[in-house]
């Protein structure tokens, strides 16, 4: 797979909090088109990242998995809780993470930092209707699904991620919902 090398890492300055505390609510009306949640430099910087986990992915693929990502976090900061991204989603939401500073500009447009709280994969916590729900809420947020790729832990595109998500845990309050027999 041939992918454009990413840009250099900066560390840029420090983006505050967007909240003084309480509930907060979404700043920027949601874009139809996820891609405009970041720009077309980050989104290819993020792409690049997919593709470098996945050696042997599609550029197409990676972009797929990227835009999905955007989606779930968009959809995840105007929806808390109850939801979970698929594991070839989780794989973009990975990418978004590592370039700290774009997941940061993100999450503070969007009115939410949606934390990431990852656990060893187990496909017996796997319920399947949850991510039923995460894609009505990604439709209810505007967006379109791309459905291949919201397919249970063993299915799906093959991806690098080794972690999936407890939908207890999305409500940021995993101390007291997560079963401790499962670390991070």
């Amino acid at each position: 797979m041939s992918t454009p090398p990413p840009p250099p890492c900066s560390t840029g300055p420090e983006i505050p909090p967007s909240h003084s505390g309480g509930t907060m609510t979404l700043t920027t009306p949601l874009a139809q088109d996820a891609r405009t949640l970041i720009t077309d430099d980050e989104f290819v910087a993020v792409t690049a990242t997919v593709g470098s986990a996945n050696p042997d992915m599609s550029w197409a693929n990676a972009e797929r998995i990227t835009e999905e990502a955007l989606k779930f976090v968009a959809a995840a900061a105007k929806f808390p809780g109850g939801m979970r991204p698929s594991r070839t989603v989780d794989e973009g939401w990975h990418a978004l993470i590592l370039h700290t500073l774009v997941y940061a500009k993100l999450c503070q447009r969007l009115g939410r930092f949606v934390h990431h709280l990852p656990e060893l994969p187990d496909p017996t916590r796997h319920k399947p209707g949850t991510l039923d729900h995460t894609m009505s809420k990604i439709r209810e947020a505007g967006f379109e699904v791309d459905p291949e790729l919201w397919t249970g832990p063993l299915e799906g595109i093959p991806v690098a991620a080794g972690c999936q998500h407890d939908n207890q845990c999305a409500d940021g309050n995993c101390e007291a919902n997560c079963r401790a027999d499962h670390p991070n």
